[in-house]
């Protein structure tokens, strides 16, 4: 870009292309959002794996956060029905919040296990569920009983429970169609109320309590939104090497034990492919360490742009990383890895082409029973390709693919 073109176009918006695509980034650019990150936090299907399991563990500590505290102020707030309703109203109403008071307390109990969206979500629905039901319960027990006027004030409260389930979604961290999803129960549980008070539905008297629900809804929708999106990119930052843009190896170990965890739950096969650079040590001491930035930055670049889109790509250590491919066997992989090289993995500072030398090890055919153990096959046979003479892999099997050796 020009110096004229920086002075008109400083955020260099006028790269980013036409089309809905080009001016929904230019619109978001003011809150550091793209259009991808946009689809990422309206819907959660595309979610990396280290983005589920922490979105999964805040939402878990929240709902547990949130259930200890109305496990005390539920049952608590039994001395105001002992005020306001007649018996036998208040004795049932006391039972059903001793019950809610449990469901909370078995909420925020410290269970040991798995923190999976899966596990999260659920925990989440089981406790916004609660208030609705007491909603509905409640207009049972006090259907047909007189009241004062502080009394009514009361039973009108509790009509207010759908909204505060709408409310309390803006504490979690949730995508716009899981805020929707979420959301679904506390519609129903309102217009089902209506219908139990014996109230006929319509749009003049029953319209603006629907529109202030969807307000509500939506603000909590756009806070969960910010929470995921804010989320995403701190723990982007963790796991995502800044220089190359592949994994950490913290973060490459947490993907490398989960994968290996399904693949021995399933018997399927998985392979990992490490790369060590060769003659790194020679372009930081003659061309100094920018330009071996440079070459690190080649390498990885052509490495992601090679592997699968399951695939996954670490860096483990200063020019060494590690290709995991899911689902891949010993022969996969040997593809895999010969596509990879034909590709070639960028120029060195003098024009020659970059080289690695490749160790290849795969969790059936190697036996392994850890992943920590597939690794140190695969960085032994790495070694034997370097004192081969370079360029070169070393499959499980024993067989040397030579690419050309230096």
């Amino acid at each position: 870009m020009s110096v004229q073109q920086k002075l008109v176009d400083p955020e260099g918006l006028g790269k980013q292309g036409g089309g809905w695509r080009g001016f929904v980034t230019h619109v978001l650019a003011s809150i550091k959002i793209s259009g991808d990150q946009l689809v990422d936090v309206l819907v959660p299907f595309w979610h990396t794996v280290h983005i589920r399991r922490h979105a999964a563990a805040v939402t878990i500590s929240r709902v547990q956060l949130l259930a200890a505290m109305f496990a005390v102020l539920v049952p608590l707030c039994s001395l105001l029905d002992w005020m306001v309703f007649p018996w036998p109203q208040w004795a049932m109403m006391t039972i059903m919040r001793v019950i809610s008071g449990a469901i909370f307390l078995a909420l925020a109990w410290p269970w040991n296990f798995a923190k999976t969206k899966l596990q999260a979500d659920a925990m989440l629905f089981a406790m916004l569920l609660v208030p609705p039901v007491f909603y509905l319960v409640s207009i049972f027990i006090t259907q047909g009983v007189e009241f004062d006027t502080f009394g009514t004030l009361v039973v009108r409260l509790y009509g207010l429970m759908p909204n505060i389930v709408l409310a309390g979604l803006a504490v979690f961290p949730l995508t716009a169609l899981e805020v929707l999803v979420f959301s679904i129960p506390a519609f129903v549980f309102a217009v089902v109320g209506l219908l139990m008070e014996g109230q006929v539905l319509s749009l003049e008297h029953h319209g603006p309590m629907l529109w202030l629900m969807v307000l509500v809804m939506g603000v909590a929708m756009f806070s969960g939104m910010s929470q995921m999106h804010y989320m995403a990119a701190l723990v982007h930052r963790a796991m995502v090497d800044p220089l190359t843009g592949a994994y950490t190896r913290r973060s490459g170990a947490e993907t490398l034990e989960l994968q290996f965890r399904l693949a021995a739950l399933q018997n399927a096969p998985v392979s990992v492919a490490f790369f060590d650079l060769d003659h790194f040590k020679s372009i930081n001491d003659s061309y100094g360490h920018e330009e071996g930035d440079k070459a690190l930055r080649a390498l990885a670049g052509h490495l992601k742009d090679g592997l699968r889109r399951g695939d996954a790509l670490v860096r483990w250590g200063g020019e060494e990383f590690i290709a995991i491919m899911n689902n891949t066997d010993p022969e996969g992989a040997r593809i895999g890895v010969q596509r990879l090289r034909a590709a070639g993995f960028g120029i060195r500072p003098d024009g020659t082409p970059l080289t690695a030398s490749i160790g290849v090890a795969e969790r059936k055919a190697d036996g392994v029973l850890d992943w920590p153990s597939m690794i140190e096959l695969a960085d032994k046979r790495m070694y034997d390709a370097k004192k081969g003479g370079r360029d070169r892999a070393v499959m499980p099997d024993g067989e040397v693919l030579v690419f050309g050796g230096r």
